[in-house]
């Protein structure tokens, strides 16, 4: 699986790496302040989506990276020939 789009990659590893981990840290604590049941189970099921989430943006990192990607910078160079010659 490669995210081709990286303004999915980009939102998705935020969630990755700042919501899911901080939501999972405010259900366990404020479960276990106010006495409520289930919190530690349902923090458990928050951490095992966050690494299943960051496993998954991990491969395709990696897959993406062993893209063989063909640039063409033709184009870009005349682009600086023409802004050096102004």
């Amino acid at each position: 699986m490669i995210f081709k789009n990286s303004k999915v990659y980009d939102a998705l590893k935020v969630i990755a790496l700042k919501v899911l981990p901080a939501l999972e840290f405010l259900v366990i604590t404020i479960f276990k302040i106010w006495g409520l049941p289930y919190g530690a189970e349902i923090g458990a099921t928050i951490a095992a989506l966050d690494t299943a989430l960051g496993i998954f943006l991990g491969i395709s990192n990696k897959k993406y990276n062993e893209l063989d990607v063909e640039t063409d910078t033709s184009e870009d160079d005349t682009l600086l020939e023409e802004r050096d010659d102004e």
